[in-house]
């Protein structure tokens, strides 16, 4: 029974972050606050996350790692070019962006990638280890530039400041696709 009622707490805290977040700056939404819209105890963020911006990195893990999930494995397990692993990566932005609730994911992202908030994910779409074998004439180092590179490019362009309400374009977006895959594909400069 503890376990049901700390599995809800946790939905719920997720839950309430999510609803102030839509309308609040993540700075101006507080630990009390998220606690008071879930109706849960003041320490309930602290003892299921350890702090708010655990909950928020936790909240973008549940929402966006399934959109991931299923089409990375699917083309990492097929050994496909780097061309269709930058389009599995771009399809869910795109669709993201098109949606109020995943424009706020997506600036969330942004705030927690560009900002360089030092944190463990769970989840190995979101650890840059499950990239690095992706490019296999670089070596690993200069695998972990690139791609680190290529999703502060992408994230930037669909979550950074300045992007609520733009929509990027068809040729914008396959603009953005050809430079990643340019990026991560060019030849190796890299010491040897």
């Amino acid at each position: 029974m503890a376990q049901k009622v700390s599995v809800g707490t946790r939905a719920r805290l997720l839950a309430a972050a999510e609803r102030l977040l839509l309308t609040e700056r993540y700075d101006e939404v507080s630990v009390r606050a998220i606690c008071a819209e879930a109706g849960a105890n003041p320490a309930a963020v602290h003892y299921h996350f350890g702090s708010k911006d655990e909950l928020v990195a936790s909240l973008l893990e549940d929402r966006l790692g399934p959109l991931w999930a299923e089409r990375l494995s699917a083309v990492t397990a097929a050994r496909v070019s780097v061309a269709e692993v930058v389009d599995a990566v771009l399809e869910p932005f795109v669709a993201l962006a098109d949606d109020p609730l995943g424009r706020l994911h997506l600036r969330l992202l942004a705030q927690f990638v560009l900002g360089r908030h030092t944190r463990l994910w769970r989840q190995p779409w979101f650890r840059m280890d499950a990239w690095v074998g992706l490019l296999p004439e670089v070596g690993e180092q200069e695998s972990r530039r690139r791609w680190a590179l290529a999703f502060d490019l992408i994230i930037m362009r669909f979550g950074g400041a300045g992007t609520e309400g733009r929509e990027m374009s068809e040729a914008a977006v396959a603009a953005l696709r050809d430079f990643v895959v340019a990026g991560l594909t060019a030849p190796s400069g890299e010491q040897k």
